[in-house]
């Protein structure tokens, strides 16, 4: 019994030791991890800050401008008729001016058509004399034979009243003068303010056939192609001989005398253009830039690309620039002058809202809502939140929150430079 009663004992020793040594390991556990989090959070708290202050300077934004060289005018000589081509009076890189005749159809199926409407024209306007020469002859009888008739009836009423003729003559006279008003009833109501009627239309008749010698000549005329405008034949696609079709594009004049340059721009760097504004525009191809101003803007953007149309004008004094040219335009314009600006980077957008981590002078750092303005290329305008000369943290972010203490560094240049 005693031999079983200490061997008891012994194991329940062993238990307790046993229970002891875990507890101590599961307490040497918990402090190595305690221990270590609290290095950890050392760590943070002492985590490197790079940090700038507050500026108030110019908000700079650079804009690049791509596009192409686009001439004065550009005029396409397109056949308005069919028909041949006998002469060609123009080559390529030729200058023209105005009304100089450039290609030459054939007319003479044309010249045919002008001499028959002539001639038809010319016998229109016989006719229309001849219809006014009839009819007034006509009216002027009529009037001068009704005039007769009631004289010879005045005068032998008269008699008539003295017994010298019959009833019977004066009746007869009576109803010839009758006659003779009807007939010049008749004559005047042919009239139309003054005009017969068939005068009128032999007039109509006359001004249709000189319209119709109008439009056959403008017909010849146009198979005659002369240049609307100065310039130089860039295009050439005619030879003699050649049979055209209407509407097919035989030349081209280009006037280079003055270029534009139409380039895109999206609407966030509208605000730092405008009209007038001087430019300088690089020519890639000729490695130089040329002074150039801001003359349009487009009234609506494209809707497939949301962007609107800006066009510069070029002077070409030498004719050194050509259309079609490659350019690009680099422009370091002002959006806000002398407002309070920092680093794009130090900013923190949430849910709409922005924010930035000011460090104060014992390197506390505060997480404080802003609100902000126009953006730069690197900064961003701060309206509200700031105050010129505050300190702000440049870099990782995204370990700071309000309270914890840094170990910040002073960037010595502006808000715009950080690294």
């Amino acid at each position: 019994m005693r031999y079983q009663w200490w061997k008891k004992a012994s194991k329940t020793k062993v238990m307790i030791v046993a229970g002891v040594i875990v507890l101590l390991c599961s307490g040497i556990a918990v402090y190595k991890h305690m221990h270590a989090a609290s290095s950890s959070q050392n760590a943070r708290v002492q985590a490197a800050v790079n940090i700038a202050p507050v500026q108030r300077t110019d908000l700079i934004k650079r804009i690049s401008l791509t596009g192409q060289t686009v001439p004065l005018s550009q005029v396409d000589i397109a056949a308005k008729y069919m028909g041949k081509v006998v002469a060609v009076n123009v080559a390529l890189g030729q200058a023209v001016t105005p009304g100089q005749v450039l290609v030459v159809q054939d007319t003479g199926d044309a010249d045919i058509a002008v001499l028959q409407n002539q001639a038809a024209y010319a016998q229109a306007m016989d006719d229309s004399q001849t219809a006014e020469a009839t009819i007034n002859a006509n009216y002027d009888k009529a009037n001068a034979d009704y005039k007769k008739a009631v004289a010879t009836y005045n005068r032998n009423k008269d008699l008539y009243d003295c017994g010298a003729i019959s009833l019977d003559s004066l009746e007869v006279l009576q109803q010839t003068m009758a006659d003779a008003k009807a007939a010049l009833d008749t004559m005047t109501n042919q009239m139309n303010s003054g005009v017969s009627a068939a005068i009128q239309s032999a007039r109509a008749n006359a001004l249709k056939a000189q319209h119709t010698v109008n439009a056959t000549e403008k017909q010849r005329n146009d198979l005659v192609l002369q240049a609307p405008r100065s310039g130089v034949i860039g295009y050439r696609q005619v030879e003699v001989g050649d049979m055209v079709q209407v509407g097919q594009k035989l030349l081209s004049i280009y006037d280079n005398s003055q270029l534009y340059v139409d380039c895109t721009v999206s609407e966030q760097d509208l605000p730092a253009l405008s009209i007038g504004m001087n430019v300088n525009v690089g020519i890639e191809s000729l490695n130089k830039t040329f002074p150039g101003k801001i003359i349009y803007f487009s009234p609506a953007s494209d809707p497939t690309n949301l962007t609107f149309t800006l066009r510069i004008a070029l002077d070409n004094p030498d004719l050194t620039l050509k259309g079609g040219m490659f350019t690009r335009t680099v422009l370091n314009t002002v959006l806000r002058p002398h407002t309070l600006v920092v680093a794009k980077d130090s900013v923190l957008e949430k849910n709409g809202e922005y924010s930035v981590f000011v460090v104060n002078d014992k390197n506390t750092v505060e997480q404080r809502t802003v609100q902000v303005g126009a953006r730069g290329d690197e900064t961003i305008e701060i309206l509200s939140g700031l105050n010129e000369g505050e300190n702000i943290a440049l870099n990782n972010l995204s370990r700071l929150r309000t309270g914890l203490v840094i170990n910040s560094h002073l960037v010595p240049q502006n808000a715009g430079d950080n690294q």
